[in-house]
């Protein structure tokens, strides 16, 4: 089984070209063919929710495909929209939910919604994306868990969104060995302690970024059982410079 850190590292250097790929896969390509054929033709949220290969393939755009059977509490999300603080998605404690509504935003532009060329290939895009997440997690969850914090850590405001979403808290859980008993204390105490390891900034920066997720990939493995690694006690070194660690890994996958 390849490292975690030389999968992502081939995937993270590549990742137009692998996109591309992923997107030419038939199944894929087939399922986006469809979609981009028909979601200008659903004018209601009755019409999104009957058909059943679209809205798959858009809950599964914005991460949500294992919530694609409760139609009944999508419909929900969907006809209370956003706007209103109290709605649905509003107070529901996962922004995936307030993504989907705002882009599918029935309740505030009806019949002209799917007509916004937002819902046409920048959707194809996010499906093809997960596709390549989905995927690369079947054989390798620390793959999955980096492309998706490469992803959605730019985006996130403050401490308290890392701790709320279960993916990203285990990537920064891994990076900075909190305890798992850490999940007792109150949310502030939690917060103040990933703030105390983590500049916030470091993630809008995508060069900081990659070197989190080498530092991820690298401790995810002596997690998973791989051996523990010189590379990580470079790391844990603190008289060895993180760039001079990252060098060793480039060398080490052939970079």
């Amino acid at each position: 089984m390849e490292s975690t850190l030389s999968t992502y590292t081939l995937l993270n250097r590549n990742l137009t070209r692998t996109l591309a790929v992923k997107a030419a896969e038939k199944p894929i390509a087939l399922e986006s063919k469809y979609y981009l054929d028909n979601i200008g033709k659903i004018k209601t949220v009755d019409e999104f929710l009957k058909n059943t290969r679209v809205f798959n393939f858009a809950m599964k755009a914005f991460g949500l495909e294992e919530m694609a059977f409760a139609k009944g509490y999508m419909r929900k999300v969907l006809n209370e929209g956003v706007a209103d603080p109290k709605s649905f998605a509003n107070r529901l404690n996962d922004d995936r939910f307030v993504a989907f509504a705002t882009a599918f935003n029935f309740k505030a532009n009806g019949a002209a919604t799917t007509a916004s060329a937002d819902l046409k290939q920048p959707v194809v895009d996010k499906y093809v994306r997960q596709s390549l997440e989905v995927d690369e997690g079947a054989s390798n969850q620390g793959v999955q868990l980096a492309l998706y914090f490469k992803r959605t850590a730019p985006t996130v405001k403050s401490a308290y969104g890392l701790l709320a979403d279960p993916a990203l808290w285990k990537v920064v859980k891994t990076i900075f060995d909190f305890p798992d008993t850490m999940g007792l204390a109150a949310i502030d105490k939690q917060a103040q302690a990933v703030k105390k390891q983590l500049n916030m900034a470091d993630l809008k920066d995508p060069k900081k970024l990659d070197n989190l997720l080498k530092r991820f990939t690298v401790k995810w493995d002596v997690a998973q059982g791989m051996g523990d690694s010189p590379l990580l006690q470079l790391f844990n070194n603190g008289s060895v410079s993180t760039n001079t660690t990252l060098s060793i890994l480039s060398l080490k996958i052939g970079g």
